[in-house]
């Protein structure tokens, strides 16, 4: 009888809080989301399984010698496995539509206005004393507004590792959210009309200025500002194996195993701080709240500033829809202003003049990461 005790007392069963039993489910609802609905599944699946193990009473995976803190101590706190997606993504990236026309990289650029928007908001609800959070605490908040998750991950490594989990949790998941997010501040801001606008035919890129545009622009940003280098640098250097064409091996290792691999343990590791004490405190929802708030400005800001460009340029008009994939969410959002696109012209195909801003908020959103940390990490 003593030995049977021994056993329950032993088992998760005897020592599961509400907060664990909490989190389970919440971590349960993530594999849902990614299974079930398909939402960024490459990211969700292992978050929400690590959640799971994380919250697994006396499993201690996620602490001490466990492989999750492992993971998460070798991995997010020295900034390695961002930086290593970070590679992964440029190598992945067509820099073509931008270079193409060069004018969306004003449309990526506005839609970072919701990140500085957000920090500003979090910094007035805590003088308000409706939240309670530090200058750079605020600062991890708004990257949310990028919709980038490795980016929102180094930034809060570096500025705010207590509230990594909800922030990643929060950035992926309005990664995943854009398709239901976004359309209905498109249509709010836009006529049928302005949705309709068909615009000309990208110009053929040259190699050669494939190759020199990584290499310009790692030098201006990194010479400018040193601190976003780190992204901008592992961003360039897998585009430029890319496109030089002489390491296909080396491209196609890192579009393929290595992001892959990286992938499932950052997945592990953000998981890992879904814990109970760590993720079921007030500020979470608040980190929720002002993500979205961050999104929905940084969509809105997009489309406004497109709709600002053919005032000032009324004979060479752009549809303001692909101001929306100025958010970083790589393809996720300029698929979304095909889409949209398409319902008010069947014959209007926006996905490739979307990649342009879409690809330039991917370097706006670093060069914001970039300052917020030399201001204030």
């Amino acid at each position: 009888m003593e030995q049977l005790l021994l056993i329950w007392e032993g088992s998760g069963l005897a020592q599961i809080t509400i907060g664990q039993a909490s989190m389970l489910g919440i971590s349960l609802l993530l594999l849902y989301l990614a299974i079930g609905k398909q939402f960024e599944p490459l990211l969700l699946v292992p978050i929400g399984f690590g959640g799971l193990l994380s919250n697994i009473p006396g499993a201690e995976i996620a602490t001490g010698d466990g492989l999750l803190y492992l993971a998460y101590s070798t991995g997010i706190e020295t900034g390695a496995f961002p930086l290593i997606i970070f590679m992964g993504v440029g190598a992945l990236t067509d820099f073509g539509p931008l270079l193409a026309n060069p004018k969306t990289l004003f449309l990526g650029a506005a839609a970072q206005f919701g990140i500085f928007a957000t920090l500003i908001g979090a910094v007035a609800l805590t003088q308000l004393g409706w939240m309670d959070f530090t200058l750079a605490e605020a600062a991890a908040i708004g990257i949310i507004g990028g919709a980038d998750g490795p980016t929102a991950i180094y930034v809060a490594s570096q500025l705010a590792p207590q509230l990594l989990g909800a922030i990643a949790v929060a950035a992926y998941s309005y990664m995943a959210l854009v398709p239901l997010v976004q359309p209905p501040i498109m249509r709010a801001l836009t006529t049928v009309e302005e949705r309709s606008i068909v615009m000309t035919q990208l110009r053929e890129v040259t190699k050669l200025e494939r190759i020199l545009f990584p290499l310009v622009l790692v030098l201006l940003v990194g010479l400018l500002l040193p601190s976003a280098a780190p992204l901008l640098g592992m961003f360039c250097l897998g585009n430029l194996m890319r496109e030089s064409g002489v390491v296909d091996r080396l491209s196609e290792t890192t579009q393929n195993a290595l992001i892959n691999v990286v992938t499932i343990f950052l997945g592990l590791a953000v998981g890992s701080k879904l814990s109970a004490e760590q993720f079921l405190v007030p500020s979470t929802l608040g980190i929720l709240l002002l993500g979205l708030v961050a999104f929905a400005i940084g969509t809105a800001s997009g489309v406004l500033m497109a709709k600002l460009m053919n005032v000032l340029a009324p004979t060479n008009k752009v549809n303001p829809l692909i101001g929306a994939a100025g958010v970083s969410a790589v393809p996720m959002a300029a698929r979304v202003a095909n889409k949209v696109g398409l319902e008010a012209n069947p014959h209007n195909f926006l996905l490739m003049h979307a990649m342009g801003p879409n690809v330039a908020g991917v370097i706006g959103s670093a060069v914001a990461a970039g300052i917020m940390i030399m201001l204030l990490g």
